[in-house]
């Protein structure tokens, strides 16, 4: 796992650049070429199943999402867990996932590590000043992180691909895998071109030196950082194999039969990360929610399943635990091996349950608190001493 840590942040440059590039040149020509390019942009192409998405169901307003009550953030801090211990050791079961936040997992497999969708920005937002503020910081801090071997980028809305987070994670040698036409935001962002592997649905990209491949697989949603670049690039989820073990990332998505697919060509799964918050009857098509996320599960083959995508930003009108408590009771009666880790927590699949609703004790008294702006915290010269393992 030998990858160095992460240096200092560079000075942030003008806020408009977190709305990333557009895609050019051979890029461009590329993602033309793919069944999923449709005239000027990506099409979810699968027939969306029946009764999935509440067309009667009124779309939330501006008003809805600034005005949406006490419930939609915790009362108090939600616990959280510094793993910093643990991940000194690897895995004895060869396979470890710690949750950081929304879309964030540290996933340890096959001696290497992969981080997913990482975001330690305060908001979900191109701006530091006005958008989802998360609930609280990421347990660990970014400068305090062990090497990374690989970074995963699902696709490119603000809660999943963080300007200020890219920013430094581009001045490593973390190599990056993601969805086509994601590259240009990175590569605008200071990532070299030649760190940054672009897969349509159905590629595969190995890392080299390593037994891990990681592939491209449908999901069902949209892309977009502004008023004018709507699915100007794909969106994926993807499975990351080793020669022991598989794991399976949603991104983002609505429920699609694709997921049996999947399972055929890809499976089976010992971790199934699915997304289970942000649902709306409105978003049936792009984004799960609990009860779907169960189905999807099904549909996957099942597995241990870690819900992402919640405790972190309030994007959606329901309650910011309603995700969590709809999944522990449905997925409880339906026989589900749930992981239900706290932030932080590092957790094998293969021996590890955690099913106690650990969310319910934030405190009713006081509000988390938060960094003051949206800039990860930079490494410092005597950054962290850990005696991080390199195999």
């Amino acid at each position: 796992m030998g990858r160095s840590l992460i240096p200092p942040l560079p000075p942030l440059e003008p806020r408009m650049k977190s709305f990333g590039q557009r895609a050019e040149g051979l890029r461009l020509e590329r993602m033309r070429a793919s069944p999923r390019w449709v005239g000027e942009g990506f099409r979810n192409l699968h027939p969306i199943p029946t009764g999935l998405r509440d067309s009667s169901a009124p779309r939330p307003t501006l008003s809805d999402f600034l005005c949406g009550g006490a419930q939609r953030v915790p009362p108090g801090p939600l616990a959280a867990f510094d793993p910093l211990a643990q991940w000194r050791q690897p895995p004895g079961s060869g396979l470890r996932a710690t949750w950081l936040g929304h879309s964030t997992v540290l996933i340890e497999i096959g001696g290497k590590r992969i981080l997913t969708d990482p975001v330690w920005g305060t908001r979900a937002s191109p701006s530091r000043l006005v958008g989802p503020k998360r609930f609280q910081p990421v347990p660990v801090p970014l400068r305090a992180m062990p090497p990374v071997d690989l970074v995963i980028v699902s696709h490119d809305h603000y809660d999943h691909l963080d300007y200020p987070t890219i920013r430094a994670l581009a001045k490593t040698d973390v190599p990056f895998v993601t969805s086509l036409g994601v590259g240009a935001h990175l590569q605008a962002w200071g990532v070299p071109a030649e760190r940054i592997t672009e897969l349509d649905w159905w590629e595969s990209h190995t890392l080299p030196g390593a037994e891990l491949s990681v592939h491209a697989a449908p999901s069902q949603h949209f892309s977009g950082r502004g008023l004018k670049d709507r699915n100007a690039t794909l969106w994926s989820s993807f499975v990351i194999q080793s020669p022991r073990h598989r794991v399976f990332f949603s991104g983002d998505t609505g429920l699609t039969t694709e997921y049996a697919l999947i399972r055929d060509r890809l499976g089976p799964f010992d971790l199934v990360m699915l997304e289970v918050g942000a649902f709306h009857p409105s978003w049936g098509d792009i984004h799960l929610g609990p009860e779907n996320a169960l189905k999807a599960h099904a549909l996957l083959g099942g597995g241990a399943m870690l819900p992402v995508h919640w405790g972190t930003f309030s994007l959606a009108m329901h309650a910011w635990d309603e995700p969590v408590e709809t999944l522990l009771q449905q997925g409880t009666a339906q026989g589900a091996h749930l992981l239900l880790p706290r932030l932080g927590e590092p957790v094998e699949p293969a021996h590890d349950p955690r099913t106690s609703p650990w969310w319910r004790g934030a405190a009713q008294s006081e509000r988390p608190g938060a960094p003051a702006d949206d800039a990860p915290e930079p490494l410092s010269p005597r950054a962290s001493t850990l005696p991080w393992p390199l195999d």
